[in-house]
């Protein structure tokens, strides 16, 4: 069988056995295994492989994992068997040197980090750290064998009541994340955060600003390196880092071109846009440092501070209903459909890749429609400064196309 939820509920021990393993169809060397005791019955996965002529088992508590999550840790461990190690003999020796220093939550996180380096996404790294050297503060001096789920779940609250349930549930997943890699690692035997709730169990957002929040955005947003990345967000259409990370060398301010270099894009990608004359105005208004190719920011990199202005910004709107940032690239997205401008065209303009720009197609594809990119961004510029100045937009869309 696939060991399933709802069938590893219905294994028993017959009448006279003491111990059994059942065996995964779908996953060799995958297994339950029941065991009778004086306290009552013992469940436990296990992962069983050899190593030479000796047979080696791992074996994981059943209440700590469900079937999906042992069978991915199973997964990883019998991979780790192909590449020539023994994560067994791996564990205990990392268990016996844990055992001889206590370890906190702070040192896994640290051992997480150096671990992640240079394999996380820049954004997605300093938001680790962030989690960690922020949100988690309370958790990180507290031993790793002693902290419980109580506590977690507390922590989880605070920061929900203190920064909002977007950054509560990063921080669980951040969490979660770290002592599931330290669990492989064989430092901590068990997750803690299993079993917490999600602070904010939304999936998926489909929140799409009207025309007078965007333009209250636009004029709260300030002139800042914020408040301009922000307008440029709006303008372009464009994701949170790919603008917070722009670089001098990327844009071309004669030909009014800006180029997002593949290693920035979401599918790998160059994405070269066309900027509208506000865009170019806000550009060409920004300090250029002699010292840094970035366009925004003062450290190593690009802007970084995006929660805390964005939760500055939310404070000075009021009452808006709450919005977050990637809310501007699918308002722009429809809002530039609204006016009239074609479906392929907005996918080339947020350089989706799909369908007719998949493949060889896709190179001639994007070559033919930068002028049509170019129009539409102009376009929708045209309707941003109309809503912007509290005019009646110049922009009408009549049967799918829009004009002026």
């Amino acid at each position: 069988m696939k060991f399933t939820a709802s069938n590893i509920g219905k294994l028993a021990l017959g009448e006279g056995e003491a111990d059994k393993i059942f065996r995964d169809d779908d996953l060799s060397g995958f297994g339950y295994r029941l065991r009778r005791t004086g306290a009552g019955i013992n469940r436990s996965w296990i992962v069983q492989y050899r190593v030479g002529t000796k047979q080696r088992r791992i074996s994981l508590d059943a209440a700590k994992f469900t079937a999906e999550q042992a069978r991915k840790v199973a997964k990883d461990y019998l991979a780790q068997v192909q590449l020539g190690r023994d994560p067994s003999a791996e564990r205990d020796k990392a268990r016996e040197e844990a055992s001889a220093i206590t370890l906190t939550v702070g040192d896994l996180a640290d051992k997480y980090l150096n671990a992640q380096k240079g394999r996380f996404r820049r954004s997605t790294f300093e938001g680790a750290e962030r989690y960690f050297n922020q949100h988690l503060v309370p958790l990180m001096a507290r031993p790793v064998d002693s902290i419980k789920r109580v506590e977690v779940a507390n922590c989880l609250h605070s920061i929900k009541q203190e920064r909002g349930a977007t950054a509560a549930a990063r921080a669980r997943s951040t969490l979660s994340a770290m002592f599931a890699w330290s669990m492989r690692e064989g430092l901590c035997d068990a997750n803690p955060v299993i079993g917490t709730n999600d602070p904010d169990p939304q999936t998926s957002r489909d929140r799409v600003l009207s025309d007078a929040e965007l333009a209250e955005i636009w004029n709260n947003c300030g002139d800042d390196d914020f408040g301009r990345a922000v307008k440029l967000l709006m303008l372009t259409g464009c994701r949170r880092d790919e603008i917070g990370d722009l670089q001098w060398s990327e844009i071309n301010l004669d030909a009014g071109v800006v180029t997002i270099s593949a290693a920035r894009t979401k599918n790998g990608r160059a994405h070269t846009l066309a900027l509208s004359g506000m865009a170019l105005d806000i550009i060409r208004a920004i300090p250029r440092r002699c010292d840094r190719d970035f366009v925004f920011g003062t450290s190593g990199g690009g802007f970084s501070r995006w929660s805390a202005y964005t939760a500055a910004l939310r404070q000075r709107l009021g009452e808006m209903k709450p919005w977050w940032l990637h809310d501007l690239r699918r308002s722009t997205a429809t809002g530039m459909a609204e006016i009239g401008i074609q479906p392929h065209i907005i996918e080339a303009v947020l350089n989706h890749v799909s369908g007719h720009k998949g493949g060889v197609a896709g190179i001639y594809n994007r070559a033919a429609y930068a002028e049509p990119m170019r129009v539409a961004l102009q376009r929708w510029a045209e309707h941003l400064a109309s809503i912007v100045g509290g005019e009646p937009s110049k922009i009408v869309a009549i049967k799918g196309r829009a004009r002026r």
